[in-house]
């Protein structure tokens, strides 16, 4: 039913119109009278009837001023005007206000109802415009986010989109005009479903809100969103480490992202192909990492030194770990590793290296070969470096660890003495077997010199020299200035530089300075 406000300052025509006039024949009923416009003003702010009828000519404030008011509140609600004959002229004047429906007073029953059934079926057509209109901003915002992701997802997979493509899409789409944008796009960790990529993008448009992300999609395992660029003195690179904590903190799932670089919104599929390439590098940088072009400069001149073999000195990484100097085999580990990732070689030719380095040491502990052969598993679905170092190194730290409590218990406690004072007077020149034996020991040189190679595997001198050297080579990795006559005195060369660095470039094949400087 619409209301209807009925105004007239004779009470005997309020009266008898609103006793005469079957109200709801024609769907509407008689909500309230008014005796002027002030009442009538009063009455329509407060009460917001659908439909008024009114006289022309009231004290206070008459009909044609009421319309007027009540236009300028910006309320549009239909007028069916009431005149006398010589009062017709001066009501069309109510014309600038909208109104289209005048009667002449004494108004019968039939005329008052005709004009209030065209005006209710102005109503319902109007009632029935606002409905499919409603529907239809309903159904548009339903179906918007969808074809927004689409939008993004054609952008930056078709390449037969170009700017005048976007520029239409963006007017049509109501994203904002930017001069220059961002891709983001975000990988989880694991094997992952749907829903966790579509909890990764709502997090991400809870924490950079409308005014900066203006687009997201998934695409396959990602997450690409489109953001504003806000330039060096914006907080993107925190939000988004921002988008990842809440997402681990949900789903204990990490996630790598990939940012590009700046640049215009034509550009789209370039930007997403660096987000790519930037991935591609994960396994170098590390999971749950932040990569940019700048974190992967340089990766292709670094390639292309990689062609070449990387040697491997299985020989001296079986010694270490046979004879039980775990930090020494774990330093050996962390060298291999850092030259794999200052080359940035491909994923897969990165982990063949590793896996003869690990075969390299698992060779040492025969007799849990098959257990080892469960960690090569391991090693062969590794995600990234860091991951294929760790596996390594736990390895290698555990079979050294084992053959230096096997050496304790083989070695007699005459060679573990003498173990023990060559590890404690490296830095002495006069270290030599004589003086081990007959100044420390008391002992024969000979018998001494016999027993050691025996349970050692090799000669006094031989073994002085290497402990010597992989001290020094200790050093000059912990030591950004490292100073050559220093290192001399520090392990037994005494005031002889010269000859320290002649027998280190002859064990590493490089000098002490051009070690630290070595791939």
């Amino acid at each position: 039913m619409y209301k209807v406000l009925l105004v007239d300052d004779e009470r005997m025509i309020i009266e008898g119109i609103s006793r005469v006039m079957k109200w709801d024949e024609y769907g509407t009923e008689l909500a309230g009278t008014a005796r002027n416009g002030v009442e009538a003003l009063d009455f329509i702010l407060e009460h917001q009837p659908d439909i008024v009828i009114t006289d022309i000519r009231m004290p206070g404030l008459d009909g044609l001023e009421l319309i007027a008011r009540v236009r300028e509140q910006e309320i549009d609600v239909p007028f069916i005007v009431l005149s006398g004959f010589g009062e017709f002229e001066y009501a069309r004047s109510a014309m600038q206000y909208g109104v289209k429906h005048y009667l002449l007073k004494p108004s019968s029953e039939e005329a008052i109802g005709r004009s209030l059934g065209e005006v209710v079926a102005e109503l319902d057509m109007r009632r029935n415009k606002e409905q499919f209109v409603s529907r239809m901003e309903a159904e548009y915002k339903k179906v918007m986010p969808h074809a927004k992701e689409q939008l993004l997802k054609e952008f930056v997979m078709n390449k037969t989109y170009g700017r005048s493509d976007w520029e239409r899409y963006r007017s049509l789409f109501g994203i904002p005009i930017e001069e220059r944008v961002r891709l983001a796009l975000f990988q989880p960790e694991e094997a992952c479903e749907f829903e966790h990529l579509f909890a990764l993008k709502n997090i991400a448009e809870d924490i950079l809100g409308s005014n900066r992300l203006l687009l997201g999609t998934t695409i396959g395992q990602h997450v690409l969103l489109l953001v504003r660029d806000e330039g060096e003195s914006g907080t993107l690179a925190v939000d988004l480490g921002a988008i990842k904590t809440v997402f681990g903190s949900f789903y204990k799932m990490d996630a790598t992202v990939a940012l590009s670089e700046p640049d215009e919104l034509a550009n789209a599929r370039a930007m997403y192909r660096e987000t790519l390439e930037c991935l591609n590098h994960r396994f170098y940088l590390g999971e749950g990492s932040l990569i940019t072009k700048r974190d992967i400069a340089g990766g292709d001149e670094r390639s292309g030194e990689a062609e070449r073999e990387i040697e491997i000195d299985e020989e001296r990484l079986a010694m270490l770990i046979r004879s039980g100097r775990v930090e020494d085999a774990a330093a050996f580990v962390d060298e291999f590793f850092g030259r794999l990732t200052s080359l940035r070689i491909g994923a897969e030719v990165a982990k063949s290296y590793a896996i003869t380095l690990f075969m390299a040491a698992v060779r040492q502990d025969a007799a849990r070969l098959d257990e080892h052969m469960e960690e090569l598993t391991k090693l062969g679905g590794a995600m990234t470096l860091q991951s294929l170092r760790e596996t390594v190194e736990s390895t290698v730290r555990a079979i050294a660890l084992r053959h230096y409590e096997s050496n304790k218990k083989k070695h007699s406690s005459i060679v573990q003495k003498v173990l023990d004072i060559i590890e404690a007077n490296l830095g002495n020149p006069s270290l030599t077997l004589n003086s081990v034996a007959g100044e420390m020991l008391y002992m024969n040189p000979d018998y001494l010199g016999k027993l050691f190679k025996k349970e050692v595997g090799e000669k006094f001198s031989n073994y002085v020299m290497k402990a010597r050297m992989d001290k020094a080579i200790e050093s000059i990795l912990q030591t950004d200035d490292v100073k050559v006559f220093e290192l001399a005195e520090r392990l037994g060369f005494g005031d002889n530089p010269q000859y320290f660095s002649k027998v280190f470039k002859k064990y590493t094949g490089y000098s002490p300075s051009e070690f630290k400087r070595a791939p």
